[in-house]
């Protein structure tokens, strides 16, 4: 298995997809993305990965299996038979049974549009601006059986103005994704990491 190998989990528009896809081709993200999933036909992300020239892209329906496990068994499956070493998930809206995290301990990564721990769940950027912090950011994190709740990665702080909406600071979180996600995918793969206990160290090129 190539350690540098990925796979794409993703639900809707797929633009940090879309931003890996353009520091691959641009070489400044040693990634070799081997597939992409989607739980919805729809998504974007499925037309952008197909555009690109993803080896494998796939639609695998929640509705064709029992239960939770069920699906992402199918999905981790479908992991394994294209050799991926590490799960990116990219806007992928669905939370992950135990069994699949479970057997990709330390290997699936999300970023989450908030400074973690602080506002979890699927609002980080309304709840953040509600309470009104004065920075906000994004999270490239460990996925492990809490939710937003693994090691930490990387972060990136973007102020919060006065006169945001939430769609204007989820617009600056976003801006802040496209460079954190490719730029620690790239440090994953070429530099690595260690836990010591919940804090990631990483390795000296």
């Amino acid at each position: 298995m190539n350690p540098g190998s990925i796979a794409v989990m993703a639900s809707g528009r797929g633009s940090n997809l879309a931003v890996i896809l353009d520091a691959i081709e641009a070489g400044s993200c040693p990634v070799d993305l081997r597939l992409v999933i989607s739980d919805r036909a729809g998504a974007e992300a499925l037309t952008i990965a197909r555009r690109a020239g993803v080896p494998e892209v796939v639609h695998i329906s929640p509705k064709q299996y029992a239960d939770r496990a069920a699906f992402d068994a199918a999905c981790a499956d479908a992991i394994e038979a294209a050799g991926c070493q590490w799960i990116v998930l990219a806007g992928y809206m669905r939370i992950l049974s135990p069994s699949f995290v479970q057997r990709f301990a330390g290997r699936i990564i999300n970023i989450h549009p908030a400074l973690l721990p602080s506002f979890i769940g699927a609002d980080g950027v309304g709840d953040a601006l509600t309470y009104g912090v004065k920075l906000s950011g994004c999270t490239v994190h460990l996925v492990d059986e809490v939710l937003d709740g693994g090691p930490i990665l990387a972060q990136a702080a973007v102020p919060v103005c006065d006169d945001d909406s939430r769609d204007s600071l989820h617009l600056r979180i976003q801006q802040a994704e496209h460079q954190l996600y490719p730029a620690t995918l790239t440090r994953i793969v070429t530099t690595g990491f260690r836990l010591d206990g919940r804090r990631v160290i990483w390795l000296k090129p």
